[in-house]
Protein backbone atom coordinates (compact mmCIF):
# COMPACT_ATOMS: atom_id res chain seq x y z
CA UNK A 1 0.00 0.00 0.00
CA UNK A 2 1.55 3.28 -0.99
CA UNK A 3 1.36 6.05 1.57
CA UNK A 4 -0.21 9.37 0.68
CA UNK A 5 2.14 12.33 0.80
CA UNK A 6 -0.15 14.03 3.28
CA UNK A 7 -0.58 10.91 5.44
CA UNK A 8 -3.82 9.21 6.38
CA UNK A 9 -7.09 11.11 6.22
CA UNK A 10 -8.97 10.62 9.46
CA UNK A 11 -10.80 13.88 10.20
CA UNK A 12 -12.03 16.82 8.12
CA UNK A 13 -9.81 19.87 8.01
CA UNK A 14 -11.08 23.38 8.72
CA UNK A 15 -10.73 24.11 5.00
CA UNK A 16 -12.67 21.04 3.88
CA UNK A 17 -15.39 21.77 6.46
CA UNK A 18 -15.70 25.33 5.20
CA UNK A 19 -15.93 24.13 1.57
CA UNK A 20 -18.66 21.69 2.62
CA UNK A 21 -20.69 24.48 4.25
CA UNK A 22 -20.11 26.82 1.29
CA UNK A 23 -21.63 24.27 -1.10
CA UNK A 24 -24.97 25.43 0.35
CA UNK A 25 -26.57 22.03 -0.17
CA UNK A 26 -30.35 22.14 0.17
CA UNK A 27 -32.18 19.00 1.20
CA UNK A 28 -30.75 15.58 1.97
CA UNK A 29 -27.05 14.82 1.76
CA UNK A 30 -25.49 11.39 1.29
CA UNK A 31 -22.09 10.73 2.82
CA UNK A 32 -19.98 8.15 1.00
CA UNK A 33 -17.46 6.71 3.46
CA UNK A 34 -14.53 4.57 2.33
CA UNK A 35 -12.72 3.01 5.27
CA UNK A 36 -9.49 1.10 5.74
CA UNK A 37 -9.15 -0.63 9.09
CA UNK A 38 -6.11 -1.21 11.27
CA UNK A 39 -5.24 -4.88 11.76
CA UNK A 40 -5.42 -4.26 15.52
CA UNK A 41 -7.41 -1.35 16.94
CA UNK A 42 -5.26 1.33 18.55
CA UNK A 43 -6.91 2.74 21.68
CA UNK A 44 -3.76 4.57 22.83
CA UNK A 45 -5.49 7.96 22.68
CA UNK A 46 -8.77 6.62 24.14
CA UNK A 47 -7.88 4.13 26.90
CA UNK A 48 -11.25 4.72 28.59
CA UNK A 49 -12.98 3.03 25.61
CA UNK A 50 -10.46 0.21 25.17
CA UNK A 51 -11.74 -3.35 25.52
CA UNK A 52 -10.06 -5.72 28.00
CA UNK A 53 -8.28 -7.62 25.20
CA UNK A 54 -7.00 -6.39 21.81
CA UNK A 55 -9.54 -6.38 18.97
CA UNK A 56 -9.36 -5.79 15.25
CA UNK A 57 -10.00 -2.42 13.67
CA UNK A 58 -13.13 -3.91 12.07
CA UNK A 59 -14.44 -4.92 15.51
CA UNK A 60 -13.66 -1.48 16.92
CA UNK A 61 -15.62 0.05 14.02
CA UNK A 62 -18.55 -2.26 14.83
CA UNK A 63 -18.46 -0.80 18.36
CA UNK A 64 -18.47 2.70 16.86
CA UNK A 65 -21.51 1.91 14.68
CA UNK A 66 -23.46 0.37 17.57
CA UNK A 67 -22.71 3.43 19.70
CA UNK A 68 -23.39 5.94 16.91
CA UNK A 69 -26.63 4.70 15.31
CA UNK A 70 -29.01 6.06 17.98
CA UNK A 71 -27.47 9.55 17.69
CA UNK A 72 -27.47 9.40 13.89
CA UNK A 73 -31.12 8.33 13.73
CA UNK A 74 -32.15 10.91 16.35
CA UNK A 75 -30.64 13.62 14.12
CA UNK A 76 -32.60 12.56 11.03
CA UNK A 77 -29.96 10.31 9.47
CA UNK A 78 -29.43 6.62 8.86
CA UNK A 79 -27.03 4.16 7.29
CA UNK A 80 -28.54 3.22 3.92
CA UNK A 81 -25.73 0.94 2.72
CA UNK A 82 -22.91 -0.95 4.38
CA UNK A 83 -20.72 -3.13 2.21
CA UNK A 84 -17.48 -5.08 2.30
CA UNK A 85 -14.74 -3.71 0.08
CA UNK A 86 -12.23 -5.57 -2.03
CA UNK A 87 -10.00 -5.08 -5.05
CA UNK A 88 -10.95 -2.33 -7.49
CA UNK A 89 -12.40 -3.18 -10.86
CA UNK A 90 -11.26 0.27 -11.99
CA UNK A 91 -8.68 1.91 -9.79
CA UNK A 92 -5.18 1.53 -8.37
CA UNK A 93 -4.01 -2.04 -7.80
CA UNK A 94 -2.20 -1.03 -4.60
CA UNK A 95 -5.19 0.71 -2.96
CA UNK A 96 -7.81 -1.05 -0.87
CA UNK A 97 -10.86 -0.04 1.12
CA UNK A 98 -12.23 -2.54 3.60
CA UNK A 99 -15.69 -1.06 3.92
CA UNK A 100 -17.97 1.30 2.05
CA UNK A 101 -20.78 2.99 3.90
CA UNK A 102 -23.45 5.34 2.62
CA UNK A 103 -25.11 7.53 5.25
CA UNK A 104 -28.15 9.64 4.42
CA UNK A 105 -28.72 12.77 6.46
CA UNK A 106 -31.87 14.87 6.11
CA UNK A 107 -29.89 18.11 5.71
CA UNK A 108 -26.48 19.67 6.19
CA UNK A 109 -27.77 21.34 9.37
CA UNK A 110 -28.86 17.93 10.72
CA UNK A 111 -25.46 16.47 9.84
CA UNK A 112 -23.67 19.30 11.63
CA UNK A 113 -25.93 18.92 14.66
CA UNK A 114 -25.11 15.19 14.74
CA UNK A 115 -21.37 15.72 14.23
CA UNK A 116 -21.14 18.25 17.07
CA UNK A 117 -23.32 16.35 19.56
CA UNK A 118 -21.14 15.88 22.67
CA UNK A 119 -22.75 12.55 23.60
CA UNK A 120 -22.01 11.21 20.09
CA UNK A 121 -18.48 12.61 20.18
CA UNK A 122 -17.80 10.66 23.40
CA UNK A 123 -17.72 7.46 21.31
CA UNK A 124 -15.48 8.74 18.51
CA UNK A 125 -12.51 6.98 20.11
CA UNK A 126 -13.82 3.68 18.70
CA UNK A 127 -13.64 5.14 15.18
CA UNK A 128 -10.20 6.60 15.79
CA UNK A 129 -8.95 3.25 17.12
CA UNK A 130 -10.41 1.39 14.13
CA UNK A 131 -9.43 3.50 11.12
CA UNK A 132 -6.09 3.46 9.34
CA UNK A 133 -7.31 5.75 6.55
CA UNK A 134 -10.63 7.03 5.25
CA UNK A 135 -12.43 9.15 2.70
CA UNK A 136 -15.71 11.00 3.17
CA UNK A 137 -17.44 12.39 0.10
CA UNK A 138 -20.67 14.39 0.54
CA UNK A 139 -23.06 13.66 -2.33
CA UNK A 140 -26.24 15.29 -3.52
CA UNK A 141 -28.78 13.39 -5.57
CA UNK A 142 -29.29 14.26 -9.22
CA UNK A 143 -32.27 13.26 -11.33
CA UNK A 144 -31.66 10.51 -13.84
CA UNK A 145 -31.68 11.65 -17.47
CA UNK A 146 -34.98 11.01 -19.20
CA UNK A 147 -35.05 7.50 -20.60
CA UNK A 148 -35.70 7.32 -24.31
CA UNK A 149 -38.37 4.79 -24.97
CA UNK A 150 -37.56 2.11 -27.47
CA UNK A 151 -40.38 1.35 -29.84
CA UNK A 152 -41.69 -2.18 -29.71
CA UNK A 153 -41.54 -4.15 -32.98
Amino acid sequence: MTAHASGPHLEPTQESGLRFIQRDIGGPVLMLNLLRFRATADYTDHPDLAPAAPISGANAFDSYIRYTLPFLRESGGDVVFLGAGGPFLIGPDDERWDLAMLVRQSSVASFLSFATNEAYRAGLGHRAAAIEDSRLLPLTELPLPAQSRRSEP
